[in-house]
């Protein structure tokens, strides 16, 4: 586990020394002490990758070039996979089968930028057809600069590998800022980094608390692209600190996803797509679809059977075989969840599973599997993101007053359809309003298709070609081609 921070190609320790305690959340144990950065130390790390892209060589390689680098770091995570997972595990919570899951994404998202940046090469610029003859003109694509991106705990690695491979695909130098509560992988790649020899400057990795440390980040001056996944205040404030300077941004934010069931639905699949895309990753996932809308007519059934197995799933330490729900990350997530439970029972909701700390755990962060039903509409628990494994399930009467109750929210990340009735999951996709739509699952998640939400949900996308579009500027070239002169001042 390293100890410093990664600045310039090389290992530095925090100019003031700090550091700050990392937690096993399965037994609330102290696992390391990771350095503490500060505005120092971003102003070092900003500083190193503003030479990198105005003066080294990267921006100034070709995309075939940039993609042995990505393809580099993609084969040495998957050479790493057992050892980064159970780090992520350690540092996280997440039953280690999850753990690999997600490492093996981040090397895939790596495999994937590498191929788009060779695109780049036989793209160099794209015509524009104009209404005068006299000039021609052409587009071509550029790196934004410098980037600055903060990353959450949920998805630690593979949210560091949704920015950092793009960016550097696109020829852009960035400031990596992990989450201080899971930022030991994310420090992992400084190393691969170093290992495989990309140019000093080109990533840095600066970790540390996030008003030391992300608010400098945000308020740099060098910075000339910020990219945000996490909370929508968070991500409001990062957008009024860009706004300062005009800093291009990116955010991706919270969500309270629907989920419509409908009565031709099968009820053993339903409940097997509401349990993953509730329980996967203890509920902590922005696109958890967590409002659950089920047909009157099979709500009884299918409440029966969703409660059932909720009851089975095992939970305990993610390291121990057969854990399906893990701890949830930090103690004051544990203590916000079960505070929003209680919550939801004064405001009217019924808990028909779960509603308290997992039984038998000694030590760590548990929360039971929790099914919430009655759930006034009005409630907190029906309208606000409560990030943990908690469900909130409705029954409707028609198609659209599911479409109504699923679009009442002021977040617009994700939403989900099953029904056997194809023109019905389609005229119901297309009225949802979010950025992600799935029909007869939940969470599916591939790098190649963009990911990013309506409303309070965000503004861009990421993955797929426009995760690369958010590090790369659009320039107009245009050129007087004919002889003749201008002749407006000079007759």
């Amino acid at each position: 586990m390293r100890n410093e921070l990664f600045i310039n190609g090389e290992w530095t320790l925090p100019a003031k020394r700090g550091t700050f305690d990392v937690i096993n959340p399965a037994t609330e144990e102290v696992i390391h002490h990771a350095p503490a950065g500060t505005a120092e130390d971003v102003d070092a790390a900003v500083r190193a990758a503003r030479a990198a892209f105005d003066h080294g060589p990267w921006r100034r390689t070709t995309g075939r070039d940039r993609a042995v680098f990505l393809r580099s770091f993609a084969r040495i995570i998957r050479e790493r996979l057992d050892e980064l997972s159970e780090m992520e595990v350690l540092d996280n919570g997440k039953p280690l089968p999850e753990a690999k899951w997600d490492i093996g994404d981040a090397a895939g998202c790596f495999e994937y930028y590498a191929g788009l940046a060779e695109e780049l090469d036989t793209q160099p610029s794209e015509p524009v057809t104009l209404s005068d003859d006299r000039f021609t003109s052409k587009v071509v694509r550029e790196p934004t600069g410098v980037a600055g991106a903060i990353i959450p705990w949920n998805y630690p690695l593979l949210m560091a590998a949704w920015k950092v491979a793009p960016a550097l695909a696109a020829g852009c130098t960035m400031v990596l800022k992990p989450s201080e509560l899971t930022p030991l992988t994310a420090l992992e790649l400084g190393a691969i980094a170093q290992e495989i020899g990309l140019p000093p400057g080109v990533l840095n990795i600066v970790t540390g608390l996030g008003p030391q440390a992300g608010q400098p980040l945000c308020d740099h001056p060098g910075v000339d692209k910020l990219a945000f996944t996490g909370s929508v205040p968070t991500g409001a404030k990062i957008m009024a600190a860009a706004a300062r300077d005009i800093k291009n941004v990116s955010l991706e934010l919270g969500g309270k996803s629907p989920f419509i069931v409908f009565e031709d639905s099968d009820i053993e699949q339903a409940v097997e797509w509401i349990l993953f895309g509730i329980f996967w990753n203890q509920g902590q996932v922005c696109s958890a679809t967590s409002r659950v809308l089920v047909a009157r007519s099979i709500y009884p059934r299918l409440l029966d059977r969703l409660v059932e197995e909720a009851r089975k799933i095992r939970i305990g330490d993610g390291m121990k075989e057969g854990t399906l729900l893990g701890p949830l990350v930090s103690k004051g997530q544990y203590e916000k969840v079960l505070a929003a439970i209680a919550q939801a029972e004064r405001e009217g909701a019924r808990i028909a599973s779960g509603g308290a700390r997992a039984q038998d755990m000694e030590s760590g962060y548990f929360v039971e599997p929790t099914i919430l039903v009655d759930v006034p509409l009005e409630s907190s628990a029906w309208k606000e993101e409560i990030f943990g494994p908690v469900v909130c399930v409705r029954a409707f009467t028609s198609e659209s007053e599911a479409v109504q109750l699923a679009n009442d929210s002021p977040f617009g990340l994700a939403g989900a359809v099953m029904s056997k009735d194809e023109r019905r999951a389609e005229r119901v996709a297309a009225a949802l309003r979010a950025g992600i739509v799935w029909i007869n699952c939940s969470q599916p998640t591939f790098t190649e298709a963009p990911w990013g939400g309506y409303k309070h949900s965000g503004i861009g996308r990421e993955l797929g070609r426009w995760g690369l579009d958010n590090y790369l500027e659009t320039k107009q070239i245009t050129r007087y081609v004919t002889d003749k002169p201008w002749a407006w001042y000079i007759k």
